[in-house]
């Protein structure tokens, strides 16, 4: 039977082939991700894009088929799923054939009919299921005997023997704290930090790896090391997560499933079969530093044939929550290398490495010297005048409960071999690395490597001019994002490490233009739904061990619940980050309109570390309410959810009216005392009455040129000026602004020698001055918006549509490209005089609207279809 089928699949596709028009979809994705391992999503969202460089392209209709058989499923048959010849142009589609089976591998392929409705096929991808279930684990939990309080890092290992050809093997890793996983004397893989942090006693992530080729002939050996993570705090700070409710001795579940070639099957697993110890990593904290005694290694501790009889037995743990979930987004990983640009003896026992660059990573040490020796190594941003590493500016939170704790210290003894150190478990924020020894040592740029860290996300964004300030302030953003990616945002690597929700909402769409971050953002997102009491209330740091409910919590802070499943929205054109959040934005807005009489709330922290001008709270966090209202009434229409919909455009109406009643002078056009962050918030976010709005953007702008064309704004005024002023007619203002190189101004931390966004505008502050934040970071995402003017229309969004308004004001040359997700759209341009050429691509399967500016060929309006164009454009003096 399976011959016949295939014999109709194969004649299927040969007429297909002869059909076979130039447009192919490529770029498959599952749960956008290539090719995932291990997913648990019942119903995983397949993805994809055209490769069509004619003009027009677009597609017509689709067929997804779904199957077990990778030559039937190329031959255009799916024993799974087939969904029939759909007439749409949508690329992103959810699977809705019967149950997905745990533990199996499905192949896919997509046929299209383009706009001539001929039809061709993608080549063939896949993704495979994981646990899809917590009961179809067969590993215990296990851990050592030791306490919370005991230091070494735990080595577990076990050893077992495989005696038929291994069709395939997959190991499935779950930890509460954090895990490297060996196999055969190998680290399986090159991800870092596994698993994802979590509020743990909610919810645990697993990760699936393929380990056929590990495994051997005969006796092999699994080793696993633990880390504490954020589950097991040993270092003490002010957010109290060593009294976090979940803290234990790290723990782990393993379940290594090996398939036979001749069906059958075999999981080894976690039981109390395996044997345990100590090692080298004689302490590891994820806030402050790792110590390694190279003297105490055990080598060959995960291979086969070891001696482990000196090795202890393990315990059983009760599960840290009950919901152990598939690890569904992009690792972190070592992305970038850094070599020394400098390497400086100080003195006989001291050198100073300077990298170039800030950022967010590890170091890797490689040193032979005297056994015992011991070095320490402090990461550091700044130096004191005397030249040595300077820590004060971000230690300041760090409240030591140990003397040997150190913070960004590692601390490393050697044994007298070649030894190579490189941290685990930890991750610190630095440019340059003070190495110290106890006694005299001779050093030089080949003992010390630096990689920059991050999640792994796919670069999708770039910005190229003739401008070297916007092109370094392009970059220093993009390297303050990536240094503050680690499974989930945060507000810098050295000083907190925490998942501030007001920096992550503040820079989304800077994120979002210049990275593929979906995944990492689901994920923060279900961290959200986590921490979120029943009432509606969130914390304003993300996952946290319990600080972080306080009265500051507000509005400006918290509404990452809605505006970045929003933003996923818009970019993507993906509703299930809405779906998903639906039910907690719909509580969180109950929530703040029960406790905010007259539909004004003064719940926030206010306009954070403004230049001089304090700036009303009430005002900020009120439109922060009507943003989250009209979100929420959005989300309630695309989702026919009637009721909701009305009731949420009402409130979102009055609280707008409520915000104008109180602090709008419609006689002058000020709102409130009139700040630049009181004028650009409320015109950012259509607060502003539609026929006030040219008097308050007309207010801002003088209001900025009276400053020199300087910024007086905190973070909610960074995110909003730009906008404000570029969206209502002042972008010639906006770009005097962005490109202002005095202070204050992000330009003047560029030509002060920053490589990365820094916390406050001042660079002499004495509080909030860590020099790698991404709390100012909307400026990298203001370049394609208010400059190259490519934006999401919300009405065809994934840029299925794209609205188009550039400016050409600043760079005579001027390039910004995006990568979406129906594929590559530029906006670019070359200005000579008042001549202007224009040059534009739109991606195959979309389209765009071009709206030039008022002194721009009098403002036309263009339709273009997808392809490349070029205008020439008469600009007026």
């Amino acid at each position: 039977m399976k011959k016949i089928l295939l014999s109709l699949c194969f004649a299927a596709a040969a007429l297909g082939a002869q059909a076979a028009a130039p447009c192919t979809p490529v770029g498959l994705r599952c749960e956008h991700l290539e090719t995932p391992l291990g997913i648990d999503a019942p119903a995983p969202r397949l993805g994809w894009r055209l490769d069509d460089s004619r003009s027009g392209a677009l597609q017509r209709a689709y067929r997804v088929v779904v199957g077990r058989d990778s030559a039937a499923v190329a031959a255009g048959c799916g024993d799974v799923w087939d969904s029939g010849r759909t007439d749409s142009d949508g690329m992103l589609v959810r699977y809705a054939g019967p149950k997905l089976d745990p533990f199996t591998r499905y192949y896919w392929a997509v046929t299209v009919w383009d706009k001539d409705y001929a039809r061709s096929s993608s080549g063939v991808a896949a993704f495979e299921t994981g646990m899809m279930g917590a009961g179809n684990w067969q590993g215990c939990w296990i851990s050592d005997h030791h306490d919370i309080n005991h230091k070494p890092a735990p080595y577990f290992r076990k050893e077992f023997s495989v005696g038929k050809r291994v069709k395939s093997a997959r190991a499935y890793v779950a930890a509460a704290g954090l895990y490297e996983l060996h196999i055969n004397g190998r680290k399986v893989g090159d991800h870092r930090l596994d698993p994802m942090y979590t509020r743990f006693d909610r919810r645990n992530l697993y990760v699936t790896y393929d380990v056929t080729r590990q495994l051997q002939d005969g006796a092999n050996a699994v080793g696993i090391l633990l880390g504490n993570g954020w589950y097991n705090h040993q270092s003490g700070a002010v957010w109290n997560f060593e009294r976090a409710p979940w803290r234990n001795r790290p723990a782990f579940c393993f379940d290594l499933r090996i398939e036979y070639a001749d069906g059958t099957h075999e999981v080894v697993k976690s039981d109390l079969d395996w044997r345990t110890s100590g090692g080298p990593l004689v302490f590891n904290s994820i806030y402050t530093s790792e110590h390694y005694d190279a003297r105490l290694e055990q080598p060959g501790w995960s291979s086969p044939g070891f001696d482990d009889s000196a090795w202890g037995g393990v315990m059983y743990r009760g599960a840290p929550s009950q919901r152990v979930t598939a690890q569904q987004t992009v690792p972190i990983r070592n992305v970038t290398e850094y070599r020394p640009r400098s390497v400086r003896k100080l003195d006989e026992r001291s050198y100073l490495y300077d990298f170039g660059q800030n950022m967010a990573g590890v170091t890797k040490l490689r040193l032979r010297g005297e056994a015992g020796t011991q070095l320490r190594l402090i990461h550091a941003e700044r130096l004191r005048e005397d030249g040595h590493a300077d820590l004060s500016n971000i230690d300041v939170y760090f409240r030591p409960t140990d003397k040997d704790d150190l913070f960004q210290t590692d601390v490393v003894t050697l044994s007298g071999r070649d030894d190579e150190f490189m941290p685990r478990f930890n991750y610190k924020g630095f440019r340059y690395v003070e190495v110290v020894a106890d006694r005299p040592v001779e050093l030089s740029a080949e003992n010390l490597t630096a990689y920059a860290m991050h999640s792994d996300v796919t670069p999708v964004g770039h910005i190229e001019t003739s401008n070297d300030l916007v092109d370094k302030l392009w970059d220093a953003t993009n390297k303050a994002y990536l240094s503050n990616l680690m499974g989930y945002p945060t507000d810098c690597p050295q000083r907190e490490k925490n998942g501030w929700t007001g920096d992550g909402h503040l820079a989304i769409e800077t994120a979002l233009y210049n990275y593929d971050g979906i995944t990492v953002y689901e994920k923060w997102l279900a961290d959200h739904r986590d921490e979120q009491q029943p009432n509606g209330v969130l914390p304003d740091i993300i996952p946290t061990g319990g600080w972080g409910y306080g009265t500051a919590n507000g509005l400006d802070w918290t509404s990452t619940i809605a505006i970045i499943p929003w933003n996923l929205y818009l970019f993507y054109g993906d509703t299930k980050p809405l779906e998903d959040c639906y039910e907690n934005i719909k509580r969180y807005v109950d929530y703040v309109d029960r406790r905010s009489p007259g539909h004004l709330s003064s719940w926030g922290r206010g306009d954070w570390v403004p230049v001089r001008s304090q700036s009303s709270l009430e005002l900020t966090s009120s439109v922060y309410f009507y943003v989250d209202a009209t979100i929420l009434a959005r989300a309630a229409a695309l989702f026919g959810r009637e009721a909701d919909r009305k009731h949420y455009e009402a409130l979102a109406g009055e609280i707008r009216g409520a915000i104008n009643d109180k602090y709008l002078d419609r006689a002058t056009g000020i709102y409130a005392s009139g700040t630049q962050t009181e004028l650009s918030v409320p015109l950012m976010w259509g607060v502003v009455p539609e026929e006030m709005v040219a008097k308050v953007a007309g207010n801002l702008a003088r209001k900025v040129a009276e400053a020199g064309f300087h910024l007086d704004v905190g973070v909610l005024g960074a995110k909003a000026i730009l906008n404000a002023l570029s969206e209502n007619g002042h972008a010639e203002t906006a770009y005097k602004v962005a490109v202002q190189d005095t202070y204050p101004s992000w330009g003047w931390w560029i030509v002060n020698g920053a490589t990365t966004l820094l916390e406050n505008w001042n660079l002499e502050a004495t509080r909030d001055i860590s020099d790698n934040h991404m709390m100012f970071g909307e400026i990298g995402g203001w370049f394609f918006k208010g400059l190259g003017g490519i934006k999401p229309d919300p009405e065809a969004p994934g840029f299925k549509h794209i609205l188009l308004r550039p400016n050409f004001v600043g760079p005579e040359e001027f390039e910004a490209s995006h990568d979406a997700p129906c594929g590559r759209i530029v906006s670019a341009w070359t200005r000579r005089g008042n001549t202007v050429t224009y040059r534009v691509r739109i991606p195959a399967n979309s389209t765009a609207t071009l709206y030039l500016p008022a002194n721009v060929d009098g403002g036309k309006v263009h339709q273009l279809g997808a392809g490349s164009h070029t205008l020439t454009l008469r600009v007026a003096k």
